[in-house]
């Protein structure tokens, strides 16, 4: 690669970031940088024949069909009253646990996450509710929010998860395996968040406040009861992946009929809830699939320019080892969380930074988690993090400020990976035991 080829190349990737601050469509701040690549790079190659092509030999993936479903399963949810339900469920069992009802925002975004599979969503349908709860019980802010802040992106690891979808689908990975994997690690995660808050009870008890009055066993069950549509949904969807009944795309179908289920059982289910949920899930398809469209004509375009083959040929002179490269992707996904959204971070570095790893001999499986787990980092990293976003306009807070008080949940995160790199069974317990029970 020539000195001056590897300027152009350059300059185009700078390029690409001046249009993502320029606040330009990221899906065609890519393309338009591709065909620019393109025509200085291969001019004898129709750059509109490519780009055709090449879009849709990525984009025609049957695994992708679940990604709509799924959004429109998280859509429809989105506008019941399940966060009310799993509140009023929830509450009660949490009188005894140092935090109380701060938990209620971990285990509740545990749960719903296991029928959304969108970080933003769940942040938000749990919010609507334990947010102003929580202030008018007298809980601080600060531990309020900074927790859900946290646990909102357990909605990308525990599955179903659209970021797992399009990993699954960039790097060729079971997508069914991706979401066993991430169910252990889910689980880790939401219970270093919520030591973290027992933590914080225990060192400022005079900041929490009374529990409520006890309840027997009998009326916490009758509370309960609210918990039963979502659990049997989770058991629908997810069931039906791990018992081989169905694939991801089939379960996502089952999920929205499901969901449909739940809304209309809470009456809350009209022509105005269906039009919006068909609508909101539209716009969020249309903006994933752009992106994906986008990453993959840049994918080509860079495969050109030979950058892309240059770096990872750099990096793999280091001579790094598989920790100490695990380490310089963590630090570069923070970095690029900072300017850009998680599936724009995957499908735009996928291709560039899976061949250093599978040289490095680490498991693709094993990556997809680790690089859903960075990926939630970057849901929590200003100035563009999808859960600030989301509680800035819920709470009115500043971005920053609710970044600071997340950063004890963003910790969290780091432990989890060191966790799971230290014991690399904990993503694979799942995906081997469905591989030896389909024997």
């Amino acid at each position: 690669m020539g000195s001056i080829d590897a300027q152009i190349a350059l300059l185009a990737v700078a390029a690409l970031f001046f249009l993502f601050g320029t606040g330009v469509w990221i899906g065609l701040s890519m393309i338009g940088v591709s065909v620019a690549v393109m025509w200085i790079f291969a001019p004898a190659k129709p750059a509109g024949d490519a780009m055709a092509t090449t879009i849709f030999s990525d984009t025609s993936s049957w695994t992708l069909t679940a990604l709509p479903l799924f959004i429109w399963m998280g859509e429809v949810l989105f506008r019941t009253a399940i966060s009310e339900d799993m509140f009023r469920g929830l509450a009660p069992w949490m009188r005894r646990l140092p935090g109380r009802l701060v938990h209620t925002n971990i285990i509740g975004c545990s749960i719903f996450a296991a029928v959304s599979g969108s970080s933003a969503a769940t942040c938000a349908t749990i919010g609507k509710m334990t947010v102003p709860e929580l202030k008018r019980r007298g809980y601080p802010d600060e531990i309020a929010i900074g927790s859900l802040s946290g646990a909102g992106t357990l909605g990308l690891l525990i599955p179903p998860s659209l970021i797992m979808i399009v990993y699954g689908v960039q790097a060729d990975v079971s997508v069914a395996k991706l979401f066993a994997a991430g169910v252990i690690p889910g689980v880790l995660l939401a219970g270093l968040m919520m030591a973290y808050v027992a933590g914080w009870a225990m060192l400022n008890p005079s900041k929490v406040p009374p529990p409520d009055a006890p309840l027997s066993l009998a009326q916490k069950l009758h509370e309960s009861r609210t918990l039963i549509p979502v659990v049997l949904l989770i058991l629908l969807v997810l069931g039906s992946i791990y018992a081989g009944i169905a694939t991801a795309t089939e379960s996502a179908a089952f999920g929205v009929v499901g969901s449909f289920a739940i809304a209309g059982w809470q009456r809350r289910l009209d022509w105005r809830t269906f039009w919006d949920s068909v609508m909101g899930a539209t716009r969020l398809t249309a903006m994933i699939l752009l992106i994906l469209a986008g990453a993959s004509y840049l994918k080509l375009a860079m495969g050109f320019t030979g950058l892309p083959r240059h770096l990872a040929e750099s990096i793999a002179a280091m001579n790094l080892s598989p920790a100490a490269l695990i380490v310089v992707l963590a630090i570069l996904y923070i970095i690029l969380g900072c300017f850009l959204d998680g599936i724009s971070m995957v499908v735009l570095t996928i291709a560039i930074v899976l061949p250093m790893v599978e040289q490095a001999g680490i498991d693709k499986l094993w990556f997809g988690i680790f690089i859903t787990i960075v990926v939630e980092m970057a849901q929590i990293t200003p100035p563009v993090g999808f859960n600030l976003f989301v509680l800035q306009g819920m709470t009115g807070k500043s971005i920053f400020w609710i970044g600071r008080v997340s950063l004890p949940f963003f910790i969290a995160m780091n432990i989890c990976v060191v966790l799971l790199y230290q014991f690399p069974a904990l993503v694979h317990f799942l995906p081997d035991l469905m591989v030896s029970a389909a024997r």
